[in-house]
């Protein structure tokens, strides 16, 4: 925990679109009262009443600012609240999904690996719940993986982001796994991947709301999800290709103005991915047409 007296030099980034069930059990799990963490809440195109339960919390904590954006898009809030809105100098950028409840003592678990790990430029925490949580937090040891529900970035890293000009695409499906890509390459081309410069931390961690086969709310949002899923899939082979060429320098602000070139050579993968990539394939080609 930072002294009370000491500028806010951690910020806290959560980031939430529709959470109104959620948020306030996710806020609950930050360090409201302390004033060393600037908390920012971004609500990102919600239609619900997200905006107005931050608000209520906000008014009883300094530290807690809202920002009420009508724009949609994960990445898109990520890049403007990361990269537009937070001073520089920072020692570190925490960003949790505000659906996801943070686990005791894990930020500062969080801050501690990267103060101790100088070559880290990203720390990342595992899942504490859900059927193959103990299969994620062994995967996630082993090969150096981000959650984009919890991590926490250090503060040079994000500066100089901000001072190269790169960004998250804007209709990027997530953002743990550029975000992790860009911290590995140390913002440079894919030869210059280290896994050491992303540092699991097992001691941290978050829990979600696990999914209810018995909830038919539950099914939809599964069902948009692993769509998402495989958007996400044939995102992740443009932008390897973009690192593996240009570089960071070479994405593009919307991953839609590649689709055209790219979505010929693409096919729904066999088994039980087959429906979801069809359906995703179907909703890239109709962003490629509109774009």
């Amino acid at each position: 925990m930072l002294e009370s007296g000491e500028p806010a030099l951690v910020a806290v980034i959560v980031l939430a679109h529709n959470e109104e069930r959620r948020i306030a059990r996710c806020l609950a799990t930050l360090p409201l009262s302390d004033v060393g963490y600037s908390i920012h809440v971004v609500v990102n195109g919600s239609r619900d009443g997200t905006a107005a339960i931050v608000a209520e919390i906000a008014a009883n904590h300094r530290n807690v600012t809202l920002h009420d954006w009508p724009e949609p898009g994960k990445a898109r809030s990520w890049s403007r609240i990361v990269l537009d809105t937070l001073p520089s100098g920072l020692r570190a950028v925490v960003l949790v999904d505000g659906d996801a409840e943070v686990g005791a003592g894990s930020i500062p678990a969080l801050i501690a690996a990267l103060d101790a790990d100088p070559a880290a430029n990203l720390a990342s925490a595992p899942p504490l719940n859900g059927r193959r949580a103990e299969h994620y937090r062994r995967l996630m040891a082993q090969s150096h993986g981000v959650f984009g529900d919890l991590y926490a970035l250090r503060g040079t890293f994000v500066d100089a982001m901000r001072s190269s000009g790169i960004r998250l695409p804007v209709d990027l499906v997530g953002d743990d796994g550029l975000v992790g890509a860009l911290a590995k390459t140390g913002l440079g081309p894919l030869s210059q991947w280290r896994e050491e410069r992303v540092c699991p931390v097992m001691e941290a961690g978050f829990s979600c709301e696990p999914f209810a086969p018995l909830d038919l709310r539950s099914w939809r949002m599964q069902h948009g999800r692993m769509i998402n899923y495989a958007v996400r899939h044939f995102q992740d082979r443009i932008i390897t290709r973009i690192l593996k060429g240009e570089g960071p320098s070479g994405l593009p602000e919307r991953l839609a103005s590649l689709y055209a070139q790219y979505l010929p050579d693409f096919t729904p993968r066999k088994g039980v991915w087959r429906w979801f990539d069809r359906r995703a394939l179907a909703r890239m080609k109709a962003s490629a047409e509109r774009f």
